[in-house]
């Protein structure tokens, strides 16, 4: 009989770690993004979110957020580019990379 260890199973780390940090605590600071998810939210049907991976200043967060902004303009990175470097701004209601 084989041991499990033998199979050669790998873990997959689903979860982010790190404390949640509302997007208001990081604007305007310099943040390194890690890896993102896009959920359908279950609080308000018919709507996604954005969960991303972050560190600052050595610590890693977790950050939340509704922008569909954000979440069209991380779409459009690529996979080989994270983690990056990136400011969050506020502009007209609107948050967004740069």
């Amino acid at each position: 009989m084989k041991h499990f260890k033998d199979l050669n199973i790998k873990t997959i780390l689903t979860s982010f770690i790190g404390e949640k940090v509302r997007i208001n605590k990081i604007l305007n600071t310099e943040i390194i993004v890690h890896d993102y998810k896009i959920k359908e939210s279950e609080k308000k049907p018919g709507t996604k979110y954005l969960t991303l991976q972050i560190s600052r200043k050595g610590e890693k967060e977790v950050i939340f957020t509704g922008s569909k902004i954000l979440m069209n303009m991380i779409e459009q990175v690529s996979k080989e580019n994270f983690p990056f470097t990136t400011t969050i701004i506020q502009e007209d209601q609107m948050f967004q990379f740069t």
